[in-house]
C-alpha cells in the first residue's frame, strides 16, 4: 500500500472542534497535532505578521499598493503551460510542477487532494509518491477539506523533503507546525482560495445555479464576471454573477470562509491562480528564494507575460456591498447584459484581483463585525483593515 491509499485519521464525526463553527476542517484537529492548534488555527490566533516574517524573512509592506493586497512577493506573472495536460482544471502548471519537483528528486511527497471514489466532490488528502498519483489530484475541489489530516503520515514516513498543496487556512495552520514534523525542508505551494463550502452547500449551489448540476466537472468564478461550468461531456456553461441566486446562497458559505482574510495565501513560497491574470492565464506569485526555485523547475514549460492592471474597481466595489446585502438577484437577461458591459469596462488583470478581494474583505469585515464582534480587533489583520476603509459599511 503506498502513503497515497493509506488512510488519515477520519474526521469526528459530529465532534466539536476548538473553532466552533469556524473550524475551516484543515485537518490539523483529527492528528496528534491537535494540542497545538489554540497557536495554529488561523481562527484562533491570527498570526500573519509572525508567519510572513518566519516564511519570508520579513512582513508585507503595506505602504506598497501590490503588497498591501498580494502580500509579500518578489515577482508576478501571467503564465500559461505550452502543452496543457490533459483534464487540468486550466492548463496544468500546479500539477506540472510537482511532478518535476518529484522526479527530479526535491521532494519524496507530495500533500494533495484526490477525489473519494464515491464522490468527484468530496476531497480525499493524500501523500502522492507517484506522477501518476500526482494527476489523480488534478482539478480544484470546492470544498472544505482536510490536508492537513495526513500530518501523522508525514512523521511516521520518515519523509524529509515535502511539497504541501494547500489554501490559505490550511497553509497558515501548516507554518505555524511544520517544525513539529521532523522535516529538513518543506515546500509550500499555494492558491488562492475564497466562499469554500461544505458539501450540502456545495450541492445546493450546483442546484440553483447549473443547468445540470449532476453532470458538473468543475467550476471557477472567472475574470469575465462569468462562472464558469464544464461538465462531462466536456461542454461549458457561463452563468453571469449578476444572474446568481444570492437571496438563496447567502447561506452555504463556511463561516470559517466568511470570516477569512488570507484570500491570496499570503504564506506559500508561489502562488498559483487566475485572479490577476488575463482570462485563460494563471497569476503567479514568487514569494521568497524557495519560491523562485521551484518556479524554475518548469520555467521551459510556460509561456508568459507580465501582469497588467487596467480600469477601477471602487464603485463596482461600493455598489456591490448593498446588493449583496440585500440578496440581490437580476432577471437572467440583465445579468448577462451587465456582465458584458463589465467585462469590456470593468476591472482586469491586476484591478479584478482588487475587486475581489475588497468585494470580499467588505463582505467579511461585516459578517466578523456582527457576528463575532469581541473578535474583530484581533481577528482582522492590518492589511485587511486598511482595504476595507476604503468603502464606505452599513452598520
Amino acid at each position: 500500500m503506498t502513503l497515497a491509499h493509506q488512510k488519515a485519521r477520519p474526521i469526528k464525526p459530529g465532534g466539536v472542534y476548538p473553532a466552533k463553527e469556524l473550524c475551516s476542517q484543515c485537518g490539523l484537529c483529527d492528528t496528534a497535532y491537535v494540542h497545538y492548534v489554540k497557536d495554529a488555527c488561523a481562527f484562533l490566533n491570527q498570526q500573519f505578521d509572525h508567519l510572513e516574517t518566519q516564511s519570508h524573512g520579513r512582513q508585507r509592506d503595506l505602504d506598497n499598493p501590490d503588497e498591501l493586497y498580494f502580500g509579500v512577493h518578489q515577482t508576478m506573472v501571467a503564465a500559461r503551460k505550452t502543452e496543457p495536460i490533459a483534464g487540468a482544471q486550466w492548463t496544468g502548471i500546479v500539477s506540472s510542477l510537482a511532478i518535476a519537483m518529484l522526479n527530479q528528486g526535491l521532494v519524496e511527497g507530495v500533500i494533495c487532494v484526490q477525489n473519494s471514489p464515491d464522490d468527484r466532490f468530496q476531497p480525499q488528502p493524500v501523500i502522492a509518491t507517484t506522477p501518476e498519483e500526482i494527476l489523480a489530484a488534478r482539478v480544484n475541489k470546492p470544498t472544505l477539506s482536510p490536508n492537513l489530516s495526513v500530518l501523522e503520515q508525514v512523521e511516521r514516513s520518515g519523509m524529509k523533503r515535502l511539497l504541501a498543496i494547500g489554501v490559505g487556512c490550511q497553509i497558515q495552520a501548516l507554518r505555524a507546525v511544520q517544525d513539529k514534523i521532523g522535516l529538513e525542508k518543506l515546500y509550500v505551494l499555494g492558491m488562492p482560495c475564497v466562499d469554500n463550502v461544505h458539501r450540502e452547500g456545495l450541492q445546493k449551489f450546483l442546484e440553483t445555479t447549473s443547468r445540470s448540476p449532476s453532470t458538473v466537472v468543475h467550476y471557477e468564478f472567472m475574470q469575465d464576471f462569468n462562472v464558469h461550468f464544464r461538465h462531462e461531456d466536456g461542454s461549458e456553461e457561463k452563468v453571469p454573477f449578476f444572474g446568481l441566486k444570492t437571496n438563496q446562497l447567502k447561506d452555504v458559505f463556511a463561516p470559517s470562509c466568511l470570516s477569512c482574510f488570507d484570500y491570496t495565501n499570503a504564506l506559500a513560497d508561489l502562488v498559483v491562480g487566475y485572479m490577476g491574470a488575463p482570462f485563460g492565464w494563471q497569476w503567479i506569485v514568487v514569494r521568497n528564494p524557495t519560491g523562485a526555485e521551484m518556479l524554475a523547475l518548469i520555467q521551459d514549460q510556460l509561456e508568459t507575460q507580465p501582469v497588467e492592471s487596467q480600469g477601477d474597481r471602487k464603485a463596482a466595489v461600493q455598489q456591490s456591498i448593498p446588493a449583496y446585502e440585500k440578496g440581490v438577484t437580476l432577471p437572467m437577461w440583465a445579468a448577462k447584459l451587465m456582465g458584458v458591459v463589465i467585462e469590456k469596462i470593468g476591472p482586469k488583470g491586476l484591478e479584478y484581483g482588487r475587486f475581489s478581494i475588497d468585494s470580499h474583505f467588505t463582505r467579511n469585515y461585516l459578517h466578523v463585525k456582527r457576528k463575532y464582534p469581541e473578535k474583530l480587533a484581533a481577528h482582522v489583520p492590518e492589511f485587511a483593515k486598511r482595504i476595507v476603509a476604503q468603502y464606505k459599511l452599513p452598520d
